[in-house]
């Protein structure tokens, strides 16, 4: 998948979600990007959300 790709996908994603009222951060969008690259797995970015709102 082609950077423009990734990012067309992370718009209608962030779309989507504005719809709901929700804007996805900077961070999310890295998140994301991470996972269509490969760099990290759906489970490890469920684990680092988890853990940063454990430690709030």
């Amino acid at each position: 998948m082609t950077n423009a790709e990734i990012e067309n996908r992370i718009a209608r994603v962030n779309a989507t979600m504005a719809m709901e009222g929700m804007i996805l951060t900077e961070e999310e969008k890295n998140i994301i990007r991470g996972i269509i690259r490969g760099d990290i797995s759906c489970d490890e970015a469920v684990k680092r959300v988890i853990k940063e709102f454990s430690e709030v």
